[in-house]
């Protein structure tokens, strides 16, 4: 078992005592820190040109250190207020765990107002950069690739939900949170909304945050955050890995817009073969592919008790154990949280507007466009781990 100790408090502000905040930061062990001087350096005093990534709570940028290490440096913003709080629980959460699957912290910066990651720099970008980012990547995922990536993610997830003590519930598994290093190797990453969620609770009552498309229904609507939603979450990610598109595309035609619904009724028309990546040009394992698609929608059945662990999802990836396809049940469809009525075939939308929060939470919302992601977290783009 991986153990590691609770902050002893919420950290304030930026705009309250900071002293209080680098007091909480000091005492967190195996964190290296790093004066704001030596990242103005590795970063050409933040050139723009460095920059590789942008998100709610600032900006990412790649700087090569005076030890010759290349780290991906994200800047905490100093408007944001929420932002401290992500700060500390993402150091607290990540600095003392390590598992391949895992970014690698390398330090933080505290230094007057100034609150700065390091994390060791991923090359090949996000999923949602390169596999679902359309024509923008010249990264060609094959089929075996995507199989790695997969099992890479379960497993990443299975030693948060299983072996670290306090568990730990990432709450933002998506495809932009999943970074690839030169070999295709996933690493999840942002853990600033991660939660410790300790063995003897069924589940947590807490502000809802994450990202739109990936919020399993029970959290999304009564706030009620167990290991499931990450399940979930990731059941909607395999979805898109093998479907090589994204799980909202508004774009599309009313009965393909969401991808969970379409490959729900292609499973019951015993058609799920038909919806895996064109791109691939037929150049998969058919019978393997049906199988993650099932497992997908295993991950995302409506009734939280009736999906997998994560370590039992490894296992069927893998081949180590079989997956019951009898016991695949309807899953929790974004549509129906979200006012949108579907039947069979067709699709009813209706113009509306979905919103989840709870006083600061993070938000959520749909309209007439494109799902929108929840300004909670920070996306890092283009990064690259030495592991």
């Amino acid at each position: 078992m991986i153990c590691f100790p609770f902050l002893r408090r919420k950290g304030p502000s930026l705009s309250g005592h900071t002293v209080e905040i680098d007091e909480e930061v000091s005492s967190i062990q195996n964190t290296k820190l790093y004066t704001y001087k030596e990242l103005r350096v590795a970063t050409q005093d933040f050139n723009p040109a460095n920059k590789v990534g942008e998100g709610g709570f600032g900006s990412v940028y790649k700087g090569i250190l005076k030890d010759g290490t290349v780290a991906a440096i994200k800047v905490l913003s100093a408007e944001s207020r929420q932002g401290v709080k992500e700060f500390l629980t993402e150091i607290n959460v990540i600095a003392e765990i390590e598992h391949e699957n895992l970014v690698k912290l390398i330090g933080c910066c505290v230094e007057g107002k100034h609150r700065i990651l390091l994390y060791g720099y991923l090359e090949n970008n996000s999923l949602a950069q390169t596999l679902l980012g359309g024509s923008h990547s010249s990264i060609q995922f094959s089929w075996r690739a995507r199989c790695g990536i997969c099992i890479g993610v379960a497993q990443g997830l299975a030693f948060l939900h299983e072996e670290v003590q306090p568990h730990i519930v990432h709450r933002d598994i998506k495809a932009s949170n999943i970074l690839l290093n030169r070999y295709l190797k996933p690493k999840i990453s942002d853990f600033g909304l991660a939660k410790l969620f300790p063995t003897n609770m069924t589940h947590i009552s807490t502000r809802v945050a994450g990202t739109a498309g990936y919020l399993a229904p029970e959290y999304a609507l009564r706030g009620q955050l167990t290991r499931k939603a990450d399940v979930y979450s990731f059941g909607v990610l395999l979805l898109e890995i093998v479907c090589g598109r994204c799980n909202t595309n508004r774009r599309l035609p009313p009965e393909d817009r969401y991808l969970l619904e379409r490959v729900w009724k292609l499973h019951e028309a015993g058609e799920l073969v038909t919806i895996v990546d064109s791109s691939l040009n037929g150049d998969f394992d058919a019978r393997e592919a049906t199988k993650y698609l099932k497992i997908g929608l295993l991950c995302t059945q409506d009734m939280p008790k009736l999906r997998p662990s994560m370590s039992t999802v490894v296992k069927m990836l893998t081949g180590e154990i079989d997956m019951n396809e009898e016991k695949i049940s309807r899953p929790g469809l974004l549509s129906e949280f979200m006012g949108v009525k579907v039947d069979l075939g067709k699709t009813d939308t209706k113009d509306s507007t979905y919103t989840v929060s709870s006083g600061n939470a993070d938000n959520m919302s749909s309209s007439s466009g494109d799902m929108t992601t929840s300004y909670a977290t920070m996306t890092f783009n283009s990064i690259y781990d030495r592991n």
